[in-house]
């Protein structure tokens, strides 16, 4: 046949032709960025585990706050650190917490900017489960109790979004009926629909303070070896349940799962790149094994071409310069 007619080098010969027929384009504003809040007063400490991120006091939380709005970012994903942990993770549903104070703080300082909750026990528990803990096993329904407490007051303080990240089975639908009871349908749930029992949490568990004391949490996160159509009926019920959006998580070993989401489902589509993912990027560029600038956009350009509308990624507002050029 001779020397090849089609030449798929003519659709990638330059910037311009290659920015023209990208079919997946970046924008900043379906970045969340996640940041950690802790009781006290005037605190900024940088986190050990995790680069670039602070464990904040809520007095201080607005100024941060305000630069991340400032680059365009649409949201944040608070989580929390309490005073005193117990058995039943009971601050994690006090209207004092350091996040509920850190919400009206945000709302009051930067009104135009989303805040989304995480909703799990983990942080606020003795012994660093999801769960309230019976008989050596995670009790469902009480803890489920629990997390609809915490989203209520979370919800009253201002929050955006509840999201529940614990994996309880029916935990969405209490936080739904708790929520309406309540006068406070307009506060929106995003589920941690279909989240995996990782080794990628290892750096948030040193932020958050909240690696098990005993055990692992297989019985209640999602076995990485299950297959697309276990993460499917995982997201399909928190939806019947009354979730408004649905997340996977971690990212990047999940695309597949994304993909599959994606294809089946209408409603808005999470994934977080979570904090393994963002130290490995992070560890491998200081050593010179790769670009850090191009791994951050590549990286966030696959979440996206696999199908999530929203990217929680610690990168946000590194990203958002970029973009910014």
């Amino acid at each position: 046949m001779g020397f090849p007619q089609t030449r798929m080098r003519r659709l990638r010969n330059s910037p311009v032709m290659r920015r023209l027929l990208a079919g997946t384009q970046l924008h900043v504003d379906s970045f969340v960025y996640p940041m950690f809040v802790c009781p006290g007063e005037g605190i900024q400490t940088p986190i050990a585990s995790m680069e670039g991120c602070f464990h904040y006091s809520a007095d201080r939380i607005a100024d941060p706050a305000q630069e991340i709005h400032s680059l365009g970012i649409s949201a944040i994903l608070l989580f929390g650190l309490p005073e005193k942990k117990d058995a039943q993770g009971s601050q994690s549903w006090s209207e004092q917490s350091a996040v509920c104070r850190a919400i009206r703080q945000i709302k009051s300082k930067v009104p135009g900017l989303l805040v989304i909750t995480d909703v799990c026990l983990c942080a606020y528990t003795d012994h660093g489960h999801c769960g309230v803990v019976a008989d050596g096993k995670i009790d469902n329904d009480r803890t489920v109790q629990n997390l609809a407490q915490m989203a209520l007051a979370h919800a009253r303080a201002g929050a955006d979004i509840v999201a529940p990240s614990d994996m309880m089975d029916g935990r969405v639908q209490a936080i739904r009926q708790t929520l309406d009871q309540a006068d406070l349908a307009d506060t929106a749930i995003l589920s941690y629909a279909a989240k995996y029992a990782s080794a990628f949490y290892g750096p948030f568990r040193q932020a958050a303070h909240s690696a098990p004391e005993f055990g692992d949490r297989r019985s209640y996160q999602m076995d990485p070896a299950a297959g697309y159509q276990q993460a499917l009926r995982e997201i399909a019920l928190d939806i019947d349940e009354g979730a408004d959006l649905v997340m996977i998580k971690p990212a990047l070993p999940y695309l597949d799962i994304i993909s599959a989401a994606r294809r089946r489902f209408d409603v808005p589509l999470a994934a977080y790149q979570v904090s393994g993912e963002y130290m490995m990027l992070c560890q491998a560029a200081a050593a010179g094994l790769l670009d850090r600038q191009q791994a951050i956009l590549e990286t966030l350009t696959a979440i996206k071409r696999a199908g999530a509308d929203i990217l929680i990624t610690y990168f946000a507002k590194e990203a958002a310069n970029l973009l910014h050029g």
